[in-house]
């Protein structure tokens, strides 16, 4: 099992940044990836970003890429998410996920809020 807590969300202006944390704990030695998802007001949930745990090797959706990083601490067993240049459709609850195999996502933190006003 794993086990994922994720922070580090609130409100924040149009053009702004934010930094989001992923805490693993658990059996973390065998995750293959961890990424971020969200879930905008109305909207399904959707791919952000991922990094995978061994190589660092990241993936990011087109709509995040060139603003968003996705970053991993194997030591702290952390993911962290620095969003720049936010805009208002990057509001939603962002969700930390991860997965042992490559196959779904099976392990979920409880989500954090973003907001991005204009």
């Amino acid at each position: 099992q794993v086990q994922l807590v994720d922070s580090g969300g609130g409100l924040v202006q149009a053009g702004g940044s934010l930094r989001l944390s992923c805490a693993a704990s658990g059996r973390t030695s065998s995750m293959y990836s961890l990424g971020w998802f969200r879930q905008p007001p109305g909207k399904d949930r959707e791919f952000v970003a991922a990094v995978w745990w061994s190589s660092g090797s990241t993936s990011y959706a087109d709509s995040v890429k060139g603003r968003f990083t996705i970053s991993r601490d194997n030591a702290k067993n952390t993911v962290y998410l620095q969003m720049n240049s936010l805009k208002r459709e990057d509001t939603a609850v962002y969700y930390c996920a991860a997965r042992r195999t490559s196959g779904e996502y099976n392990y979920w933190g409880q989500g954090t809020q973003v907001t991005v006003s204009s």
